[in-house]
């Protein structure tokens, strides 16, 4: 299940994340290599205000797509502050679920291992940031299925809905797909690219952002895919 484009709450979002500096306009190369014209950085969301108002926005996608879940996962780095913000947010909006987190480094001392936080069990909702090649989701889904859990789902930010790399080379699926039809979990996306286009085509023109709309549209025309 994804998010569907251009709800009230994906507009909210892109519009909260354009002005937090998040979601910024210009020219920008993605790890694929292509020149985007907008880019999308989560860790600029970089104070509590911030933090509390995207942990929201989580929140109520994850409890809007229906999807069933036992406990939250943050894979390292970044899915870290999200899994624990999210899961106080979820608690505050009346489902209060364990969550736990990995390092990337086994700690040698104390408790020692990789996994943090409530034993990894049931159904495992995964949050993330943004989904470039599926890569963190495979590591994470490893780690879940390793501790004897079930991964079962994942959450993320921005849906690129653009076309995944494999060995250097486009292939005509998005990492979300790939997650929801190869690896067969649930995808829940508080915004799309979709979400971003109908944004900026509600701009006035003195804004100065009307005038990326032909920018981002042209890159969708270029590196989108469909049925999402």
């Amino acid at each position: 299940m994804a998010q569907q484009a251009s709800t009230a709450l994906a507009q909210e979002f892109v519009a909260f994340a354009v002005e937090a500096g998040v979601l910024r306009f210009g020219e920008f190369k993605t790890k694929a290599g292509r020149m985007s014209p907008y880019f999308f950085n989560a860790g600029l969301f970089d104070d509590g205000a911030k933090m509390a108002r995207l942990a929201q926005f989580y929140a109520q996608a994850i409890l809007a797509s229906g999807i069933e879940f036992d406990m939250v996962f943050g894979p390292a780095y970044k899915g870290i502050p999200l899994a624990a913000t999210v899961a106080v947010e979820l608690a505050r909006q009346g489902k209060n679920v364990p969550f736990a987190y990995n390092r990337k480094e086994a700690k040698d001392h104390g408790e020692g291992g990789t996994l943090v936080g409530a034993p990894l069990k049931g159904r495992v909702l995964i949050i993330d940031d943004v989904m470039s090649a599926g890569t963190a989701a495979r590591e994470s889904i490893a780690l879940i299925r390793a501790a004897g859990a079930t991964p079962h789902a994942v959450a993320i930010a921005l849906d690129r809905q653009e076309m995944a790399t494999e060995n250097g080379k486009d292939v005509p699926h998005s990492a979300v797909q790939y997650v929801r039809q190869q690896l067969g979990l649930q995808v829940c996306a508080i915004a799309t690219l979709a979400d971003l286009l109908a944004y900026l085509a509600t701009q006035p023109d003195d804004s100065g952002m009307a005038a990326y709309h032909a920018s981002v549209s042209a890159y969708r025309q270029r590196y989108g895919v469909h049925d999402e």
